[in-house]
Parts: C-alpha cells; structure tokens; sequence
C-alpha cells in the first residue's frame, strides 16, 4: 500500500524540528544514567535499587512507583546506548505522527505493560527478588508500532542487510520469544521485551481484533433477537386472528 493510501497519511507533517516529548526521553534518560555511573562508581548507588523493577517489592510493600521507575535505570553503556540509539531511529516519525501526548502515552503503556509482564512471569516461573531495569520493554513497544504503520520501509538488520521494518520486528520478536525460556531468574529481561511487543500490537490492534471477535457475536445477538421478536409477534397474531374468529357469527 502506497504511503499516500493511508489514512493517517494527512496527518504526517516531514520536519527538521527535533520532537520534544523524545528529546525529554534522551536527555532524562542519559541524564539518569551519568548520575547512576558516578554514584555506582563510588559506591553510593545502592540507593537507587529502589527504584528498579523487583516483583517482590510491587506486591508486598506497594512499591508501585517501580513499574514506571525502571525504565530509566540501564545496566551499562551498551544497554543505554543500543536503547536510546532506537528510540532516537523509530521513534522520530512515530511522535511526528501521533504528536507528543500520544507518542509519551504510548511509550509508557508499553514500559508498564512489560513491566506488569516480569511480575506475573516472575511470580509464576523466575525469582520475584531479581531486579529488572532499562527502556526495552517501552523500546520494543515503539518497534512494534513502527513496523504496523511503516510496516515496508528498510532498516539495515546488523547495519549490514537491508530488510523491511516488518520482517526486521517479526525476527526480533521470534529471538526475544525464544531467547524468554532461558532468561528466568536473571533480570528476566527478555520477557520485558516481549511484554512491550504484545502491549503494543494490542494497543494498535485491539480495535481490530475487537471488530472481528465482538462485532460477529453482537450481530449474532441482534439476529437471535429479531428472530424471538418476528415468533412472538406471529403467536400474538395468530392469537388475534382465534379471537376474532370466536366471536364471529
């Protein structure tokens, strides 16, 4: 499908302007992490474990202030780096396209739902007491809605391969799925990845999903309803056609 062919084509305004909500996401980010580094460095980061993702914490001490905090802790340069590198290369047209409040709304969906995702699964499988930390779950979100809305445009897999955006998503997400079932008890962070691809499809597919699993049941319900009605109504006529004829000499 032709980009022009879209309904949200018209909504797409191409500008040099760095967006804001996404310029804030770089800079608090990277502004925590230099913070962080120094703090680690010198031995006084034990602090900041309370605001990582420990399942344990959120459900029996109510540290529900954690499930936003996460996102903006990393584990070391290359964690930030790779994180902020795609943030910066996908989601550039997304708040373009949605505008800020819906860009940082949904980015936030996607680190909570992810962040929900670790609990259950830790509670369930791993270690509630491992901490988990970093913008990938939020990250993978953005992944997700770019390859629904730009599903053909081409990213270099590896910097190396030219690939389409939607088949460059579908393998990531097959490598977090199966990358899931070896990651328990360490951080569980590819389940992260994996909440934030789910969250986001849903968020941008929910409706349809909705038309094609609700609509076909209310159709059925309004069918059922009609045909009640027409029997009901030909039993009162019938009813009405004995009456008279009772009293008809």
């Amino acid at each position: 499908m032709a980009f022009s062919s879209r309904s949200y084509a018209s909504r797409y305004i191409p500008s040099n302007r760095f967006p804001v909500g996404l310029k804030w996401l770089l800079i608090t980010n990277v502004g925590i992490f230099v913070i962080w580094y120094f703090a680690v460095t010198a031995g006084t980061g034990g602090f900041f474990r309370n605001f990582y993702l420990i399942p344990s914490q959120v459900v029996t001490t109510f540290a529900l202030w954690q499930v936003v905090t996460y996102m903006f802790f990393h584990a070391g340069f290359g964690h930030i780096l790779w994180n902020m590198f795609t943030l910066w290369m996908f989601g550039v047209e997304l708040e373009r396209l949605w505008g800020t409040r819906k860009f940082l709304r949904f980015y936030f969906a996607c680190g909570i739902g992810a962040a929900v995702t670790v609990i259950i699964i830790n509670y369930l499988f791993g270690d509630p007491n491992v901490a988990t930390l970093g913008s990938s779950g939020a990250i993978y979100g953005i992944l997700m809605a770019y390859a629904l809305l730009f599903p053909d445009s081409i990213v270099l897999f590896g910097f190396l391969i030219p690939i389409k955006v939607k088949y460059f998503v579908l393998i990531m997400g097959a490598i977090v799925f199966m990358s899931s079932f070896h990651s328990f008890g360490s951080g569980i962070s590819e389940v992260a990845h994996l909440g934030g691809l789910v969250v986001g499809f849903f968020m941008l597919r929910g409706r349809w999903l909705q038309g094609r699993i609700q609509k076909p049941i209310e159709r059925e319900f309004k069918d059922w309803k009609l045909r009640r009605a027409r029997k009901k109504f030909e039993v009162y006529l019938r009813k009405q056609d004995s009456d008279r004829d009772r009293w008809t000499h």
